[in-house]
């Protein structure tokens, strides 16, 4: 691409006012009218927030990039765009994933880029900043913060997926609130995200795997130089795309969907991949289903052994060579043909990839689980499609039946789920509802319900859970979650009643409600809506137009894209 084809060029090449205008104002920063006239213009799309603290470190990654920037013959600008921090945000940051993403949007689109580098970390900034940029679809690569070093406790290995461990260990009485503070300063013991296979590893997981990264992006530890050093690889590498015109319409194909989900199961990655996979297909046009990630998903068994579906933790996997192993381990499972941001093809980025440590990444032949990381299922209680994680789930529980225990909604679950009168037992399935996109708004991650304090207390240590709501990715458990259609807008979890009985068959990918057609269509002529509805802003918006969760959960406004050009010119 020549300096007088780049974009930025539409604003710094002009002659005249405008010209005057848009170079003047970036003068007044002390920079040289040579810096940013004739050079690929490169944005810096950070989500840097001291309210998001895994993104903490973020200025500092920026600086990296900057360096590769500079380095390549490019003109680096940092912006910011929406930080969505899943530890502090409420009601959920899922629920301004689509908010955010308009923000990137908007931003790129906006402003005299040529290309973007994507700092992203903490689990909803990654489909944000992704989805946001394929709707403009500039040369755009992903730098991903990192995972935490892996904390220690009392001479033992700890994580985020042990929060929720040690959450039953306190309401059994198994342990103490002062033991849980001591835990608490002995986790998060350096700057990055999950230091397990939750969210936002899975996340890098999937644009390394996707080829929107640089190679073994996913897995190098924050706290680890060299995360900065790719940092300023990536830096460098932005500006030859600008000059190559590589966008990410060449590089994200059906194809590169469809490896996405099969690294996805080798890595036992969560479950969240899929409404936000599904989501980025639908920015970039790509035709994916539910469906499809049963179909990519099965045979696939698990390679690596992280948290929360096996034993180590992300910076283990680094350590034992990364994601490059896996997809290396996966051979021609996947399609290595597929173009990546530095130029060259899956198969060429990974021949050389070793495994350092058998014990954290097998190779196919001797894999730590034969169950596939993601089944889909289907039936009359989820007739769009409900997801579920056997890799982390319990053998015992994939077949079963049992009678409902309702909860209509988060605080009736709150209310009674450590109730002595509570009537139910270890074959009981739980149901919660109404949180789902619409029901909640925003679908929050409360799907892995904990057990009842009286069946912690007899030994009980998983159930079926059902919800149309969503659970971390550090968490575990037989949970089936995202039923779509939801509750809120008259799915069949809207009907159920306590003592229903319910059947879970994984195998034969079936979620059957167990009442007879005639008596669910008298429920539904009876039913009534009774989530919050809000009243104005953008919560009114999202609940008016976001989809279902076996579309992704994106606004339906929001699909597709509007590409780069500026429809109107100010001055």
């Amino acid at each position: 691409m020549s300096s007088t084809s780049l974009r930025s060029q539409q604003w710094f090449g002009r002659t005249g006012k405008d010209g005057f205008i848009y170079r003047a104002w970036m003068k007044n920063q002390g920079i040289p009218d040579e810096e940013f006239r004739g050079k690929p213009v490169i944005g810096i799309c950070n989500t840097w927030s001291e309210l998001t603290p895994c993104n903490a470190h973020f200025r500092e990654l920026a600086e990296s990039v900057k360096r590769g920037v500079i380095e390549a013959g490019g003109f680096p600008v940092e912006f910011p765009v929406m930080s969505l921090g899943e530890t502090l945000i409420k009601p959920t940051a899922m629920l301004y994933r689509n908010l955010a993403s308009m923000d990137v949007e908007e931003s790129i689109r906006a402003n005299p880029i040529d290309g973007v580098v994507l700092l992203c970390g903490c689990d909803k900034t990654t489909p944000s900043l992704v989805m946001g940029a394929c709707s403009v679809d500039i040369p755009t690569i992903v730098v991903s913060g990192g995972p935490m070093l892996t904390g220690k406790y009392e001479g033992r290995d700890i994580s985020t997926s042990d929060v929720w461990r040690f959450n039953d260990a306190v309401r059994s009485g198994d342990m103490s609130q002062e033991q849980l503070t001591v835990a608490e300063a002995c986790m998060c013991r350096s700057r990055g995200h999950c230091a397990v296979m939750g969210t936002a590893s899975t996340m890098a997981c999937m644009v390394e795997s996707l080829g929107l990264s640089l190679p073994s992006n996913a897995a190098i530890p924050a706290a680890d130089s060299r995360r900065k050093v790719l940092a300023q690889y990536s830096g460098k590498r932005i500006v030859d795309m600008v000059r190559e015109d590589l966008r990410l319409s060449a590089i994200l194909t059906r194809e590169a969907f469809e490896n996405a989900i099969r690294v996805n199961a080798a890595i036992g990655g969560s479950t969240n991949f899929v409404i936000h996979l599904l989501a980025i297909a639908g920015r970039m046009g790509v035709a994916l289903e539910l469906d499809d990630f049963h179909v990519n998903s099965a045979g696939i068994p698990l390679l690596a052994n992280l948290q929360p579906s096996g034993k180590y933790f992300m910076e283990d996997f680094f350590y034992a060579g990364g994601l490059p192993v896996v997809m290396r381990a996966l051979g021609d499972r996947l399609h290595g043909n597929c173009l990546t941001v530095n130029g060259r093809t899956v198969r060429e980025n990974h021949a050389d990839a070793v495994t350092w440590n058998a014990d954290v990444i097998r190779g196919i032949e001797l894999p730590f689980k034969t169950e596939t990381g993601l089944a889909v299922v289907r039936g009359n209680l989820c007739t769009d499609g409900a997801v579920l994680k056997p890799s982390a789930a319990s053998p015992h529980l994939m077949k079963h039946t049992g009678r409902a225990v309702v909860f209509h909604d988060i605080e009736d679950y709150h209310a009674r789920v450590d109730d002595p009168a509570l009537d139910i037992d270890e074959n009981s399935i739980m149901v919660l509802r109404n949180v789902g996109p619409v029901g909640y708004p925003g679908m929050p991650e409360v799907g892995n319900m904990a057990i009842p304090r009286k069946l912690l207390e007899k030994g009980v240590t998983d159930m079926v859970r059902i919800s149309d709501g969503r659970m971390s990715g550090t968490g575990f458990g037989t949970v089936v979650l995202h039923l779509s259609p939801e509750g809120a807008v008259g799915g069949t979890i809207a009907l159920v009643r306590d003592g229903d009985l319910i059947s879970l068959d994984v195998e034969g990918r079936s979620l059957q409600l167990l009442v007879d057609e005639a008596e669910l269509a008298a429920r539904r002529s009876a039913w009534k809506p009774s989530h919050p509805v809000a009243q104005r802003g953008y919560v009114q918006v999202y609940q008016q137009h976001v989809q279902q969760a076996h579309l992704g959960a994106d606004m339906d406004f929001l699909r597709g894209g509007s590409g780069s050009d500026v429809m109107r010119d100010s001055h």
